[in-house]
């Protein structure tokens, strides 16, 4: 009894020194990822105040020069009236009609019509925009790195998952080896009505059930335009209708009408994806009470559960949706992870 608590305790200590150092982990990356981010932050605040300053120097210069331009006509101007008066003064006609002449053939000074020029101010309209919009595509090209690396993370935690055919819905088919599930045109003929199965909607479960540590596993929605995907507690009800959500213990996001995402939350959450995702993995951290969804060949985090409590085992949970005329006829595939 004694041996057991000493272990237990050993166990336990290796348990906070793991944790310990991937805390130590974790915010030395932060740290450094959020540091990157403040370069960029900084570079492109530059960069949008050089834009601005740059545009303004050429205005500036521009009118200088126009009001050098007219500066210098008055200029001219106020001397060929300084010297027609000293002309006029004069009582020599020969020599004065002489100056005349003089001046209105070489002397005319070259005047321009300031009518029609004007100085428009710079337009700074959308260089902000434009910077933030930069801003953001650079940030966006660090959280897909990011991300990359995390799913390659998550990946290590790979487990092998098999669909369970005594809780599969009359309404789906399953393949021989357990791998893909996909809505029939009928409905099966014979299958026993056992506390297992599903009664009401197109659903199925994993045959295998995971209460602790982390667990990851991939699955191909290509060509479907209705699924659901996730996980379940085991003791989820599966007769009648079925409120999809973490208070029933559902933790799930699914398609609907072929271009709506949504996470079923409590309340629903609109999901807005750039592409629609061709595999999704889902990653589980049972102690930690988090269950992660990503778009692997986009290396994008689709959406997380967090602060989830568990309290018992969990199931993986597959809905490939109805027929529709064979519009969501593609099955849904639990692919080997890593493989393309």
């Amino acid at each position: 009894m004694i041996q057991k608590r000493r272990l237990k305790i050993q166990e336990v200590q290796h348990k906070v020194k793991l944790s310990e150092e991937d805390a130590d982990r974790e915010k030395a990356e932060g740290v450094q990822v959020f540091t990157d981010l403040k370069e960029s932050v900084e570079i492109k605040l530059n960069e949008l105040i050089t834009t601005i300053e740059e545009k303004q120097r050429s205005t500036k210069k521009q009118a200088e020069d126009t009001i050098r331009e007219m500066e210098q006509e008055i200029s001219d101007l106020m001397k060929r009236i300084t010297e027609v008066e000293k002309l006029s003064l004069s009582e020599d006609h020969l020599h004065l009609l002489q100056s005349v002449q003089s001046l209105n053939i070489h002397h005319q000074p070259p005047t321009k019509d300031w009518s029609q020029v004007s100085v428009p101010p710079a337009s700074y309209e959308g260089t902000v925009v434009r910077a933030v919009s930069q801003l953001e595509e650079t940030i966006s090209k660090k959280i897909k790195t990011l991300v990359e690396v995390e799913v390659k993370r998550v990946q290590k935690f790979a487990v092998d998952v098999t669909l369970d055919p005594e809780t599969a819905h009359h309404d789906i088919i399953l393949s021989d080896d357990g791998k893909n599930v996909r809505c029939a045109k009928v409905q099966q003929p014979g299958l026993p009505d056992n506390p297992q199965r599903f009664s009401l909607g197109p659903c199925v479960l994993g045959t295998q059930s995971f209460s602790s540590e982390k667990l990851y596993y991939e699955v191909q929605v290509k060509g479907k335009s209705e699924w659901l995907l996730g996980v379940a507690k085991e003791s989820v009800n599966r007769k009648g209708t079925i409120t999809l959500c973490p208070l029933n213990g559902y933790w799930t996001i699914y398609l609907s009408n072929g271009n709506e995402y949504n996470a079923a939350a409590d309340p629903s959450v609109v999901l807005s994806l750039k592409s629609r995702p061709q595999k999704v993995g889902v990653f589980v951290d049972y102690e930690e009470g988090l269950v992660s969804f990503y778009d692997v060949e986009a290396a994008v985090l689709i959406y997380s559960f967090t602060g989830c409590s568990f309290e018992e085992k969990l199931l993986p949970f597959f809905y490939p949706g109805f027929y529709h005329d064979g519009r969501n006829s593609a099955p849904l595939i639990i692919t080997p992870v890593g493989v393309k």
